[in-house]
């Protein structure tokens, strides 16, 4: 099999040729072909329903694809489009078929399945295209963030699917989560993020708590504590508190963002021994 680019258009005004007997030929071979592929579902029914035995007409069926392929319809040529990071022998080893097989033989709708169950394969449609090439499209998954979960990191898309088998250290520049349920999570937290970008680049890690909100970790060492609804809403509070007073840069451990009227700081061990000490403000 092989990959072909897409036929060049005809020309704007072709001339008009006497066509030559082997034009006539090949006419009267894909004609003949084609009528053969239209009777299947008129034999089958006729077969059917004068009581003829589901036998003869499997084998009658198989005849008929096979003439259909002696005539001139069989694969010659594979075309894939939308094909990233798939490997193209495992999106043949999915379309199972083989050249010089009937081009009416393929199982459209079992060969669309399996390129499905690729772990890149997010969407994939497929169509013959007479006489000799099946052409496959596929959209692939996009990479949304690092899953870490019970010891192992793994890669998800937008829809919270894990692409398996994905090599993570191309792209280790992407978020990471954590937890049992963050995926189906991240897209909404990843937007969040994509809102406030100089915020952002603070994140370190996600962590889905109780399944129901977000904590965050950031490069400082400083835990953000986001609350169950929401949660937009306080990070845009944080964003605007780093812009104003750099808490990030300020010698604390934790920004507590649960309650919409406040925000709780809490200081390190360090700052806060130094802040109680006599003489200084607390």
């Amino acid at each position: 099999m092989r990959h072909l680019s897409a036929p060049s258009l005809p020309p704007a005004r072709p001339r008009w040729r006497r066509p030559s007997v082997r034009r006539y030929r090949m006419a009267l071979r894909y004609g003949a072909a084609l009528l053969t592929a239209a009777c299947l579902g008129g034999s089958g029914f006729w077969l059917w329903h004068s009581g003829t035995a589901a036998q003869a007409y499997g084998l009658a069926l198989n005849s008929a694809v096979e003439m259909t392929a002696q005539l001139g319809l069989q694969v010659e040529d594979v075309l894939v489009e939308g094909r990233k990071e798939t490997r193209a022998d495992a999106i043949l080893a999915a379309l199972d078929v083989k050249r010089g097989a009937p081009l009416l033989a393929v199982d459209l709708a079992a060969a669309k399945a399996r390129l499905e169950a690729l772990p890149w394969v997010r969407k994939a449609s497929l169509e013959r295209r007479w006489p000799r090439l099946l052409y496959v499209k596929i959209e692939e998954r996009t990479p949304l963030a690092l899953w870490q979960h019970g010891g192992v990191i793994g890669l998800i898309d937008r829809d919270g699917k894990e692409i398996k088998g994905a090599d993570i250290h191309r792209f280790s520049q992407l978020p990471m989560v954590v937890g049992e349920g963050a995926p189906e999570h991240a897209s909404m937290l990843l937007d969040m993020f994509a809102r406030w970008p100089a915020v952002a680049r603070h994140v370190a890690a996600a962590v889905w708590v109780g399944d129901r909100r977000w904590n965050l970790h950031l490069q400082e060492g400083i835990d953000v504590r986001l609350p169950e609804s929401d949660a937009e809403a306080a990070f845009g509070r944080l964003a605007a508190l780093e812009a104003k007073d750099h808490l990030f840069a300020r010698d604390i451990v934790m920004i507590d963002l649960r309650l919409p009227d406040r925000v709780i700081v809490r200081l390190s061990p360090e700052a806060a021994q130094h802040l109680a000490k006599p003489g200084k403000n607390t």
